[in-house]
């Protein structure tokens, strides 16, 4: 049985299938026979980062460095592949390839790269990127991390919320607000006065790591400031990398989710039949395929005109929002078509379901996105009054 009923796949060129394969493949070995227990214990397999290093998953969407240097859409095809296995895997290489690498590899100075990139893409040292503050989510202009100059250099104090990765990462990006505006920070994550605190218990991503991070006193060099991110813009373009990749991720979940609510209606019998036989479940099999196509169309769409240089932020929120509600719609829908054994987890809908609550709410909430929107049609910003 196929999904793919438009062949979407066909649009695909031959590289690009290679991609999927191979990554599906990695999944397929590394990820789906653990990743039950990883989600029941709430551990992130460490182990697992130099594999991802070594696939060229790290970074992939960056050139040089030790990056792979793949197309927009090989990267998508690969979020997605990852996310069919956990949103929370999916999520570690957002953060450490769309977020820390290309904070430094777009607003880095060459040294900032050279010392940090290769050992990033390698998996050898891993990144986290502190925006979000406890009461600075979707505002992030209203952060209250501030970093002031001290002579060479420059004192950070402050707070950051739900930061994939810090309590393993080696490096942290972190954004601060100075005399002159808005800077970027590489802060060495041993540093006096840094810590970071895994958040738990979670309902959700349990197989991957947020953490609150304080920073107290914390002594950072001017050659650790990021040169050329000035103002919001500069992280917002990290997090337009990562949104891109949400808006492909998810839609591995909801196929994820799909292909086990077929495989188990196709096995199950009621009233003599299969489940697959009957009429409704038809009709609920056949809306899940079909929210998820025309998002998939959507995506790839997206990608071909990141690939062009053409991509606009507005485009990149239609298909975070329009991917994410399609593939939580689908993991539900399949959770409830396995009835009872829907909420065990030797089935990943309810797992999927779960992951994609913490996916709808993180990179910008629907609402955010549905505002960025509106801005493109309107020519006005509703943010701010």
């Amino acid at each position: 049985m196929t999904t793919d009923l438009l062949d979407i796949e066909s649009l695909l060129s031959d590289e690009e299938r290679a991609t999927r394969a191979r990554v599906r493949a990695l999944v397929d070995r590394e990820i789906r026979p653990h990743i039950a227990e990883w989600f029941e214990r709430a551990v992130f397999p460490r182990e697992l980062v130099p594999v991802l290093g070594e696939a060229g998953l790290l970074g992939m969407h960056l050139t040089g460095y030790g990056c792979a240097g793949r197309g927009a859409v090989e990267y998508g095809i690969a979020m997605q592949e990852l996310e069919a296995g956990d949103s929370g895997i999916r999520t570690f290489v957002s953060v450490q390839g769309s977020l820390a690498m290309s904070a430094i590899a777009k607003h880095g100075s060459e040294a900032q790269r050279e010392a940090w990139l290769p050992r990033m893409a390698r998996g050898e040292a891993i990144g986290c990127f502190g925006l979000t503050e406890p009461d600075a989510g979707s505002d992030p202009g209203a952060m209250r991390t501030f970093a002031r100059r001290d002579g060479d250099d420059w004192v950070i104090d402050g707070a950051k919320r739900w930061i994939g990765l810090a309590s393993i990462a080696d490096v942290a990006v972190i954004w601060a607000r100075t005399e002159e505006g808005v800077r970027g920070f590489l802060v060495e994550t041993d540093s006096p006065g840094f810590t970071a605190t895994a958040i738990e218990p979670k309902l959700s991503m349990r197989a991957s790591i947020q953490c609150d991070i304080a920073l107290e006193g914390v002594r950072v060099p001017e050659s650790m400031r990021l040169p050329e991110a000035r103002g919001l813009r500069a992280p917002f373009e990290c997090l337009n990398e990562a949104r891109f990749g949400i808006a492909w991720g998810a839609l591995g979940a909801g196929r994820d989710a799909l292909e086990q609510a077929l495989a188990y209606a196709a096995e199950r019998e009621v009233f003599g039949k299969p489940l697959a036989a009957m009429q409704l479940t038809q009709a609920r099999l056949a809306e899940m395929a079909l929210s998820l196509q025309q998002a998939q169309l959507l995506a790839l769409h997206l990608g071909r005109r990141k690939e062009a240089g053409l991509l606009r932020p507005h485009e990149i929120s239609m298909g975070k929002l329009a991917s994410v509600r399609a593939a939580i719609d689908v993991a539900r829908e399949a959770r409830a078509l396995l009835g009872g054994n829907g909420v065990s987890l030797e089935h990943s809908p309810m797992r999927h379901a779960a992951n994609l609550e913490s996916v709808r709410t993180y990179e910008g909430t629907d609402e955010v996105h549905t505002l960025v929107i509106g801005h493109a049609l309107t020519g006005i910003s509703a943010f701010r009054g």
